[in-house]
């Protein structure tokens, strides 16, 4: 990573509001390591429309963008739309999925569905629910391990009893994260979680989305933001 490049390129772009290309010839870097470094850099309306009279093909790239995010948020709410009629037809499973996951899910992600706990019974129904209602072969689940540092002697015993509870392979399996302990919290946290607590996600706009739809449904409200 050439971090002083990257910091320089994104100063320019913020500060200046230069185009792409020149920021690459003044810190000597390929214009497409500039374009990853300086795309989530804000823009004042003077800098853009300054980019507009400098590059015509910045109107181009800006509308091409503008059109993508467009289509991408259309296929987000049709996929909350298929999860509303889901909802309006499913039964106690899919309920119980649902409402599991507002309340215990990761609901900052608008591509990917990931729960974490310690419960296994927990974890094994909200498989169950995304295998019912999703058809989602065991290639498609990610399971991570969040261990304690007491954990470590029988960190492959905990990761296959996770496996072997949710019937999925080991290819399945994420690198496990090991939470050290504090000094002050050695005592009171040991034996605490005997297996930690796990994460089980699955990477689908679709799913998440399909989820997202069936809580509003539920509930009775509107909630934008999942969408963006």
């Amino acid at each position: 990573m050439k971090t002083a490049e990257r910091k320089q390129a994104r100063k320019l772009r913020r500060e200046q509001g230069l185009p792409v290309k020149q920021i690459a010839r003044l810190v000597s870097v390929a214009p497409s390591s500039v374009s990853v470094w300086v795309r989530d850099v804000p823009l004042s309306p003077e800098q853009r429309d300054a980019l507009r009279q400098m590059n015509p093909a910045y109107n181009r790239q800006l509308r091409g963008a503008n059109r993508n995010a467009e289509l991408g948020r259309a296929q987000r709410l049709s996929y909350q739309h298929e999860g509303r009629a889901l909802a309006r037809r499913a039964g106690r499973l899919h309920v119980a999925g649902a409402m599991l996951y507002w309340a215990e899910g990761d609901k900052g992600s608008r591509n990917s569905a990931r729960l974490t706990n310690s419960d296994p019974d927990l974890l094994v129904m909200f498989v169950r629910f995304l295998r019912t209602y999703f058809e989602l072969p065991n290639e498609k689940l990610r399971v991570t391990c969040n261990l304690f540092a007491d954990h470590l002697d029988r960190q492959v015993e905990i990761e296959q009893f996770w496996l072997d509870l949710l019937e999925l392979p080991r290819t399945c399996l994420c690198k496990s994260s090991v939470n050290v302990y504090s000094k002050y919290s050695q005592k009171k946290r040991r034996n605490k979680l005997p297996y930690g607590t796990t994460r089980v996600g699955v990477n689908s706009t679709q799913v998440v989305q399909s989820i997202y739809g069936s809580i509003q449904e539920y509930g009775g409200f509107e909630r934008p933001d999942w969408l963006d």
